[in-house]
């Protein structure tokens, strides 16, 4: 999840108002990331990596550009192979057989027709973020998303982080009280685990964090076990090991 901004005559990622990047809240040049996910895509030929931008950028074709000298297009996912309507997406064995292994999203939608980056909220439905979406037992879609339960949406974002960073609580954010929030949001999503979760300071928690978190969702996704590690082999039909 980056945010995106013209900056410097550039495309830069920071955070920041109105739609404006300023030096005291700008990170850097977007195509050091970029650079750094191709690296990772091309030493790692079987992963796959998902984009989000909060996209401020107006510079014509200015995505385009910095994806393209980054040297990721040769991984791109196309818009046209993305299910419309909540119908299933390919296998991820078929997405690395045809090394479509780049999925990128933006919140402006003008931009999947002119440029043919997919527009974030034609396929995704996200929780509320920041303290909004951090009260237990309560899972409510952020204003730009449809409802969570809006099966015409294929994919799922659950957020769970503070809404100022604090490195001193995350721990517990982290542990029990994101797993909790993602079965509360699963409920939410109309009995749909999540494709994705946002946390601050990922590394840090009381117990498995974070990592225990991507292992239950993906348990639940790829067989219905409480953990991936306890997918029998082969099985997608629920059968887990003790």
């Amino acid at each position: 999840m980056l945010d995106t901004y013209d900056f410097k005559g550039d495309v830069w990622l920071c955070h920041s108002f109105g739609g404006q990047c300023y030096d005291y809240t700008a990170f850097g040049p977007a195509i050091d990331t970029l650079k750094e996910i191709e690296a990772f895509l091309s030493a790692n030929p079987s992963e796959i990596v998902t984009v989000i931008l909060e996209d401020y950028v107006q510079a014509p074709n200015g995505l385009t550009k910095v994806f393209t000298d980054a040297g990721l297009m040769k991984y791109w996912f196309p818009v046209s192979k993305m299910p419309q309507n909540g119908q299933d997406w390919p296998l991820v064995s078929d997405m690395v057989a045809n090394n479509e292994r780049l999925l990128v999203f933006t919140s402006i939608r003008s931009k999947q027709e002119s440029e043919g980056i997919a527009y974030q909220w034609t396929y995704m439905v996200e929780n509320q973020y920041g303290d909004d979406g951090m009260h237990a037992g309560s899972c409510s879609n952020r204003g730009e998303s449809s409802p969570l339960d809006d099966k015409s949406k294929s994919l799922v974002l659950v957020n769970y982080f503070q809404s100022i960073p604090i490195k001193e609580t995350v721990c517990e954010h982290n542990s029990g009280d994101l797993i909790n929030m993602l079965g509360t949001c699963y409920g939410s999503a109309g009995n749909r685990w999540a494709n994705f979760v946002a946390v601050d300071f990922y590394k840090r928690s009381e117990g498995g964090g974070s990592f225990q978190a991507t292992d239950t969702l993906n348990g639940k996704l790829l067989c219905g076990c409480d953990d991936v590690h306890a997918c029998v082999p082969g099985s997608t039909s629920g059968a887990c090991t003790p």
